[in-house]
């Protein structure tokens, strides 16, 4: 993967050349933001996701799947930079825009409602992720089945809500289901089995130490 300076030198010079608003610009911002995001500087990678978002509604609409993809990954920025009230309203424009594109029922629009789900259980609006998880967790499971990575990962979210709201029974079971499985489709060496592995981990000791 290209390094930082490498990246910035990129659309430095895609700019000069093909001007701010041009796809391959766009992309290439992109790219270093995404750069960026995985150095934990996201302060710096917000107004870059900001420029994308604005140059892809100009170049393509701001209907386009592109556009909708880029802003999603602007609101889980924003999101984590805690302004959750600009998060919720970009995710749920980009679930509506993509339920239009790709139907309810299409794996972009379920992705971002799951999305939506962590946002809205952020600003403690429980009862609104409960609802909105459980129809996506049912979408999920009837079209892509229960193995399906995604379905794995709002399961997932449906056991951190259950945690947060005191049912740690519950959500032990349903991470533990999650485990498992990633443990049966990835193997247990995939980062994502062992990650999901440590969580259930983590809330055994955590319950332990509770009595």
């Amino acid at each position: 993967m290209a390094s930082i300076a490498e990246l910035e030198a990129l659309v430095a010079a895609r700019r000069a050349a093909l001007g701010d608003g041009h796809a391959d610009t766009l992309s290439a911002m992109l790219d270093l933001a995404e750069a960026l995001w995985a150095e934990g500087r996201l302060s710096r990678a917000r107004p870059l996701e900001e420029a994308v978002v604005t140059g892809r509604r100009a170049l393509l609409g701001a209907a386009h799947p592109d556009t909708l993809k880029a802003l999603g990954k602007l609101a889980t920025t924003v999101g984590q930079l805690g302004d959750l009230d600009a998060a919720r309203r970009m995710q749920e424009e980009v679930a509506a825009g993509m339920a239009a594109v790709h139907s309810p029922e299409g794996r972009d629009t379920l992705r971002a409602r799951n999305n939506l789900v962590g946002t809205l259980a952020a600003l403690g609006d429980w009862e609104a992720a409960q609802v909105l998880l459980d129809a996506t967790i049912a979408s999920l499971i009837q079209i892509f089945g229960d193995d399906d990575a995604d379905t794995l990962t709002a399961l997932g979210n449906r056991a951190a809500l259950l945690w947060q709201a005191g049912d740690r029974d519950e959500a032990y079971a349903v991470q533990e289901h999650v485990a498992a499985a990633l443990r049966r489709t990835r193997g247990a060496d995939d980062i994502t089995t062992r990650n999901a592995e440590a969580v259930l981990e983590a809330m055994g000791h955590e319950a332990l130490g509770s009595f």
